[in-house]
């Protein structure tokens, strides 16, 4: 009866608990928006790139800025216009030299992200973590003014100096949003309230996929609003934190300050007794003293968290090259590739297939567990990338397999939503405790970032150069995947910080004495 109440209690939800997550999370809706918000206007753009580098004359796209007939010039598909009769060598590269700007304004987001995560754990631990989301929100102000104010000037250099100071903000909020929300979140309620970050960046993407119709954002005229959009979520978020309060568990463990934190922790769970949980500070607190600072060299030297560093690179290494950014930045000329008639609405419908699938994964996550997820989501990406190949490759002898493609788009939307979407966000927060965390955490954002930077630069290049066989690519790294988390990845689900690191302590402790097995045995054979 004891043990239920207990859980009862965990569970309990205040509103200043939702209001501090909501809040936080405010910030990967910001980071899904700049993830959708660059693939609706795609040809917009490029045909507003071309008018002001002088590559095509502006002529050429006066019969269509709106984008409706779908003849931008755009390298690898059928519509792109011929050039006139008088071609000089610039205009023969113009394809080339458009599609390195573009890939360029896609990918620079994720440059940002890959400079500024280094610097997640130094910020969180000097200046807080609320106060921290606070500073960072002056990057994506400034980002996003940037971004909408493009076409007063050289609208390729602002939109790509927009979308990397957007990215340095993101780099950081992408490290600061799980490390808060892991801290003040019960232990019960840990994995549930994780995956919001995910449901934030779908929201995010769906928000930008919505406005990014030609009828209301994505068109010649307003373009640069849909790109500077989100400065009204980072502007909503400055306010609403200054009503969170700060993180129990940084404020005793690091700062000491244990009666403030008490009164945080009473304001986060009601009524609740904060004793159990103060005593687990305790115990962190006594194990992170032992352990001193924890560097990012440290991390990767120390035998102790060698384990969880791997298992931690690997899952956002998962989560980038399973190919979901391919269709997330893509996902328009995928469609078209695939010979869908309004591919921009089917991208919508990706968007909102992405948002539903992730509200459920909120309740399976703490039911199912975060392991199981994880891999269930991994082989159906895998099913889904290899469906989606035979679809491609099989499209010009059978006009049906179009639907083939179009289903297993979804279903790989569906799959990654289940678990390797959301999850890998959390559960480095999960896997190290206060000690290494903020360097785990930064580490683990640098590799999803770089991740990101090398999909989002390289897909475009890769799918022209293989065709339709671009996602067996990925179909083959989603095997690897999958092994690796069968027989590495660990079950965190319901489990404190301290039985989570006991958990490789056992792991090392069984190989080492495999190792030890070993020798002896060869020792007797000799």
């Amino acid at each position: 009866m004891d043990d239920k109440r207990k859980m009862q209690t965990e569970k309990h939800l205040t509103g200043t608990l939702i209001l501090s997550v909501f809040t936080a999370v405010l910030g990967f809706f910001q980071y899904g928006y700049s993830l959708g918000v660059i693939n609706a206007p795609q040809k917009v753009i490029e045909a507003h790139y071309a008018r002001v580098l002088g590559i095509v004359s502006p002529d050429r796209y006066a019969a269509n800025a709106s984008g409706e007939d779908g003849t931008f010039l755009q390298a690898g598909t059928e519509g792109t216009l011929p050039p006139p009769a008088d071609t000089s060598e610039d205009l023969a590269a113009s394809p080339h030299i458009l599609t390195m700007y573009w890939s360029l304004s896609v990918s620079v987001f994720a440059i940002g992200g890959m400079v500024s995560s280094f610097t997640v754990g130094w910020i969180g631990d000097r200046l807080g973590r609320v106060k921290a989301m606070l500073v960072v929100n002056v990057l994506s102000i400034a980002g996003n003014l940037l971004m909408g104010l493009a076409k007063f000037g050289p609208s390729h250099i602002l939109i790509i100096s927009g979308r990397a100071v957007t990215g340095l903000y993101c780099g950081l909020s992408s490290g600061l949003v799980p490390m808060y929300v892991s801290e003040v979140s019960p232990t019960a309620l840990r994995g549930a309230l994780g995956t919001l970050h995910q449901l934030a960046i779908v929201t995010g993407i769906l928000f930008s996929q919505i406005l990014g119709l030609d009828f209301l954002l994505g068109n010649d005229v307003m373009w640069p609003l849909l790109l500077g959009l989100s400065g009204v979520a980072a502007l909503l978020q400055f306010f609403l934190l200054l009503l969170c309060p700060e993180s129990p568990r940084y404020l005793y463990i690091k700062l000491g300050k244990v009666e403030e934190a008490k009164k945080n922790l009473k304001r986060l769970r009601g009524n609740c007794d904060p004793m159990k949980e103060i005593e687990e500070m305790e115990k962190e607190k006594q194990e992170a003293a032992s352990e001193k600072k924890v560097s990012i060299r440290q991390l990767f030297t120390s035998s102790k968290y060698r384990q969880a560093v791997i298992v931690a690179l690997m899952v956002q290494i998962s989560q980038q090259f399973s190919g979901i950014n391919a269709i997330f930045y893509y996902s328009t000329n995928i469609f078209e590739r695939a010979g869908v008639d309004q591919p921009v609405y089917a991208t919508i419908g990706v968007g909102v297939v992405n948002t539903v699938f992730t509200v459920i994964s909120v309740f399976l996550v703490e039911k199912a567990g975060r392991r199981s997820l994880f891999l269930a989501g991994l082989m159906g990406m895998l099913v889904s990338a290899v469906a989606m190949t035979v679809g491609l490759v099989l499209l010009s002898k059978f006009a049906w397999m179009s639907y083939v493609s179009m289903v297993a788009i979804f279903l790989f939307v569906i799959f990654f939503e289940v678990g390797p979407g959301p999850i890998p966000w959390f559960i480095v927060a999960e896997l190290f405790s206060q000690g290494p965390r903020p360097a785990a955490i930064a580490v683990a954002g640098f590799c999803n970032w770089a991740c990101n930077f090398i999909v989002g630069m390289c897909f475009q290049y890769i799918a022209d150069l293989c065709g339709p066989y671009v996602f067996a690519i990925f179909a083959g790294l989603l095997l690897i995947f999958f092994l690796f988390a069968h027989f590495k990845v660990p079950e965190t689900k319901g489990k404190s910080f301290e039985e989570i690191a006991a958990v490789f302590r056992r792991k090392k402790l069984s190989a080492k004495a495999m190792t030890e097995l070993q020798d002896l045995r060869r020792s007797e054979e000799a």
